[in-house]
């Protein structure tokens, strides 16, 4: 029996980059921000660019919310990117809002980080990503690789442990957490290549 697959649509996503990765991977996706259909998705991939207040209220006007805690509630894998990793946490200093709560945590920004350090923001380009973790998200991928990046605020989750992957820009920062059936990364991995599509396929076949 083929899986349903779900892109969330919430007006703030990297809808196509994602789709297109999958295409290559064979794997059919559905675009979707309806609430039926997010409901009955075996998995979901929360893409994201953009701003956690903006995208919050997107998905507060669709009616989507309940429907993804619901889909998220009863085990299947939910998978987060960029700014889909940030708002599954529980709030986000970019605009002060609350978000999901799917996992504890709150999203920071990297000034915080940096101090007196001269470094750019937002954090652009390739960096690495050192496995803190194993976990089956990060399977046949060498430890460490490099993910691509585009962001100016991390995942701060509460529990370290929770805490799979990390970077250092500098300061070494969470960029990739786990929790149950919920993954988050900081990187877009749909941009990141062989390893990238290697962490989709992982996904694909997770089974938490």
């Amino acid at each position: 029996m083929t899986e349903s697959v779900v892109i969330v649509d919430y007006g703030a996503g990297n809808i196509t980059s994602v789709s297109r990765a999958l295409q290559f991977l064979d794997v059919k996706a559905t675009i979707s921000c309806a609430p039926t259909v997010i409901a009955s998705a075996d998995r979901i991939i929360f893409p994201g660019v953009g701003s956690a207040a903006h995208a919050m209220s997107s998905l507060d006007a669709s009616g989507v919310i309940p429907a993804l805690k619901t889909m998220v509630e009863s085990g299947k894998p939910f998978l987060g990117i960029c700014l889909g990793a940030q708002i599954a946490l529980r709030a986000s200093d970019e605009g002060d809002v609350a978000c999901l709560g799917l996992v504890d945590g709150v999203t920071t920004t990297l000034a915080a980080l940096y101090h007196d350090q001269m470094l750019k923001i937002p954090h652009m380009g390739w960096n690495t990503v050192r496995r803190e973790i194993d976990h089956p998200i990060f399977f046949g991928i060498p430890n460490p690789s490099y993910f691509y990046f585009v962001h100016a605020y991390y995942t701060n989750t509460v529990a370290p442990t929770l805490s799979i992957g990390s970077t250092e820009y500098g300061s070494r920062f969470t960029t990739a957490y786990a929790k149950k059936n919920i993954v988050g990364v900081q990187f877009h991995p749909e941009k990141s290549g062989p390893v990238g599509l290697q962490l989709l396929r992982n996904f694909m076949n997770w089974r938490p």
